[in-house]
């Protein structure tokens, strides 16, 4: 999270210094939280034992030293600015998944991160999947399409909300998210003290 803020604070202090605005209004929304993962991944790279897999295959990490039926475990990364969304994917596969929230700081364009969950989702063709179809969108306006997607169920936003690793409560209120989960609440839920 610091390594990539840092980079992110870096470029913005460059643009500004220079009489520019800041890089979150030269970029599109979801390509800059595209930005912004890629660069969360290369500090999961420097500082984690997740390693590159890809530029464009899945997942965006693999860890080479965990093996699960001999194939090194993975890590796909997302990052977003809506706040407890859940995970958004154009392919909805099963495995690691890790979503990282952030806010864009006004006049200055950095990111402050407020949320990071992880879980282990169910791809869109397990018996009990996580993800749920949500397609692909025509604007009405400009007759431009969005690309395929896929959204976590209730269910899939619940195991991550679980999985909560690093939450700011001066900035979210979780208490008033829903849950949908089968059984009781893990221990290591966030909702376990509420």
């Amino acid at each position: 999270m610091n390594a990539t803020q840092g980079i992110v604070s870096r470029i913005n202090s460059n643009l500004l210094a220079s009489g520019a605005k800041p890089l979150p209004e030269y970029i599109q929304g979801n390509n800059f939280s595209g930005l912004v993962s890629n660069v969360f991944c290369d500090g999961l790279n420097d500082h984690s034992p997740f390693k590159h897999n890809s530029d464009q295959a899945y997942p965006d990490l693999i860890n080479p030293s965990a093996r699960k039926s001999g194939k090194p475990v993975g890590l796909e990364v997302k990052s977003t600015i809506q706040i407890g969304k859940g995970g958004e994917s154009h392919n909805g596969h099963s495995g690691w998944h890790l979503i990282a929230c952030f806010q864009i700081e006004p006049h200055t364009g950095n990111v402050r991160f407020i949320h990071l969950m992880f879980a282990v989702l169910n791809g869109h063709n397990h018996p009990e999947p996580d993800w749920t179809y949500i397609g692909s969108k025509v604007n009405t306006t400009t007759g431009s399409r969005r690309t395929e997607a896929y959204n976590t169920t209730l269910a899939g936003t619940t195991k991550l909300r679980d999985g909560s690793v690093f939450l700011d409560p001066t900035a979210v209120n979780f208490k008033r998210w829903r849950q949908g989960r089968k059984g009781a609440v893990p221990r290591y839920s966030i909702f376990a003290s509420t």
